[in-house]
């Protein structure tokens, strides 16, 4: 227990803009990741410090251990950072959940607090659980048998209307009946696989930007604020397409600027499509020019210029990132990623006259309809591109995601997968670094992505064996087949409420 609180003071004394509340409404605001992980959330420290700026309420954070066996063994309760004090004695406990596998970090994070995972096992002793996070964009559906509620898309405002809810019902029930008359809350016990649809923040709310700033995160010492919020282009496989909430929203850059304090030296600008925005490279000018370090998200080909990549170059960059996604043109093309062969070299020519180290290029494989010659394909233009500058490939395999064009689609299967980056290593081997995330779990993440309450239930079985892979493929694979499927959603519908 000493061991574990002088962990968590050490972190505190290290940050700069943690809050000190305490109030009558408190809620442990936990991630299902570890600390280093969770304050890389743009979203996790927007919430944290919208609820503290509301009168009465506080927000305490809370993580998932580093060790968790460790933490386990140590019979220690899960604590908050603000008041080390045991996530089970708030009265709400709410989740910020990224992505599909972060599920079983819930599962951890509640057994860890000493709370049954499972709804059903729970009553009016227990904490009303809240969840919310990116991952509500695609299919929260496998979180359905261990949460209360869930705030469905940008929870920037009616986190605070669902709080009151939840602190002012006399009962959970009364607070369940209450919630499910929100045009964005899902509520699994009265609602069924019926979801509601996301909600949209005012831009007054915006943009979201850090509130802590530590050395003890994936983005060390780094401010985050987000230039715009959204999308406008059409790519088939992305959850933050033009058709989600209306698009792109962009932010005037001294509005940006104004945001960043005097203490930052390094700041990120996050979002789905920053390069985008119509002042980016004023932004990161400005940035430099002050002396800080600048890091930008979402670099696409297509909107990179030589004062763009000069800017970049004097804010630290010295890996400049961009994506093709699909394997050969044809499979951009197939998708609607608008980035040519062309615009792919002049971002190496760009990264090379600015001094850059090395080109990084995300490239998905197992897209439908690919096949080896868009491997070969693939193969050819990254030797191409290794011969302007040294080329990294990050490789990931196709994961089909809830609302969107692609929703509905198969994998392309484990061994297609393996077989597609063994070509990939084979054919551009001493020339390209090739660094390609697990297929195996990239499976994982599509079965969770396409389904519902069953696969969910399956991550508590997986979990509870070890969480290896071979737990987790045991829990899918056990599933009957005759199991409730939940309906597909194509962009631009929504599914009812239950009558």
């Amino acid at each position: 227990m000493a061991d574990v609180r002088s962990e968590i003071l050490a972190r505190r004394r290290d940050e700069v803009g943690a809050i000190e509340k305490e109030a009558p409404e408190s809620v442990a605001l936990v991630y299902p990741s570890p600390y280093h992980v969770a304050m890389s959330s743009l979203g996790y420290q927007t919430i944290y410090r919208s609820v503290n700026a509301v009168q009465g309420r506080a927000a305490h954070r809370a993580f998932l251990p580093d060790d968790v066996e460790a933490w386990q063994k140590s019979r220690t309760p899960l604590l908050t950072y603000e008041q080390l004090r045991p996530v089970s004695d708030y009265p709400v406990i709410a989740f910020s959940v990224a992505y599909e596998a972060e599920l079983a970090g819930l599962i951890q994070a509640l057994e860890l607090a000493g709370v049954p995972p499972l709804a059903e096992n729970r009553d009016a002793r227990h904490p009303f659980v809240l969840a919310g996070g990116p991952l509500t964009f695609s299919n929260p559906l496998p979180l359905a048998p261990f949460v209360d509620a869930v705030v469905m898309g940008e929870a920037d405002q009616s986190v605070h209307a669902v709080l009151g809810t939840c602190f002012e019902s006399e009962s959970k029930d009364n607070a369940l009946r209450a919630l499910s008359a929100h045009p964005h809350v899902y509520v699994p016990t009265l609602d069924g696989d019926r979801l509601p649809p996301i909600d949209k923040a005012d831009d007054d709310t915006l943009p979201a930007f850090s509130q802590v700033i530590t050395p003890h995160t994936e983005l060390r010492n780094m401010f985050l604020i987000e230039p715009e919020r959204g999308c406008h282009r059409g790519c088939t496989y992305c959850v933050m397409r033009r058709s989600t909430n209306d698009g792109m929203r962009t932010f005037d850059k001294d509005r940006i600027l104004s945001l960043v304090p005097d203490h930052a030296r390094r700041v990120g600008l996050v979002g789905a499509a920053t390069t985008d925005h119509p002042q980016i490279t004023d932004v990161v000018n400005a940035l430099a020019d002050s002396g800080r370090e600048v890091g930008l998200s979402s670099l696409r080909a297509d909107r990179l210029t030589d004062e763009l990549v000069a800017a970049l170059r004097r804010g630290g960059h010295r890996i400049l990132t961009t994506a093709s996604d699909g394997a050969s043109q044809r499979m951009r093309d197939v998708i609607q990623r608008r980035t040519s062969e062309q615009q792919l070299r002049n971002a190496a020519r760009l990264a090379r006259r600015h001094g850059m180290k090395r080109l990084k290029l995300y490239v998905m494989v197992g897209l439908p309809t690919e096949t080896d010659d868009d491997i070969d394909e693939l193969v050819e233009f990254g030797k191409e591109l290794s011969t302007i500058i040294p080329l990294s490939l990050g490789v990931a395999p196709f994961v089909a995601k809830r609302n969107t064009p692609l929703d509905g689609a198969p994998f392309a299967g484990m061994q297609v997968v393996e077989s597609r980056l063994k070509r990939l290593r084979r054919g551009a081997r001493g020339r390209v670094d090739v660094r390609a995330t697990s297929a195996r779990w990239a499976w994982v993440e599509y079965m969770l992505a396409q389904g519902g309450r069953a696969e969910g239930l399956a991550v508590l079985d997986a979990v509870h064996a070890g969480g290896r892979f071979a737990d987790w493929k045991r829990a899918f694979d056990v599933l009957p087949e005759d199991r409730p499927r939940r309906l597909l959603v194509r962009p631009g519908d929504r599914l009812g409420r239950a009558s």
